[in-house]
């Protein structure tokens, strides 16, 4: 792997040193020049496509507590609870799985 890597490596230095004698810039045809717009300058910065500016969304450090209702229910609030059992049917058979229901009193 290593002989690999240093064959490229070589190879490719190799190309970037060797005389340029193969690779030559055509020119355009007379007629095409004359149709051409009058002499427009093309830089390197002008030839790039402008991408535009990415929006980062910014959101608010509001606090929302991760039960239902999404607000603050009181100093004095308390959370009641009823819990059972209900039958689920899956592929591998039915099993008994707990439920609990709660919310938010006035305590």
């Amino acid at each position: 792997m290593k002989r690999i890597v240093t064959v490229a490596a070589w190879a490719a230095f190799a190309g970037l040193l060797a005389p340029a004698a193969t690779a030559q810039a055509q020119t355009a045809a007379p007629e095409l020049l004359a149709t051409a717009p009058s002499k427009a300058v093309v830089t390197d910065l002008s030839a790039q496509r402008r991408r535009p500016l990415r929006r980062v969304p910014i959101y608010s450090q509001e606090w929302a507590p991760s039960v239902y209702p999404r607000y603050n229910p009181g100093p004095n609030a308390v959370r009641d609870c009823t819990a059972h059992y209900v039958q689920e049917y899956r592929p591998s058979g039915t099993v008994i799985t707990p439920r609990m229901n709660c919310y938010w009193r006035p305590g």
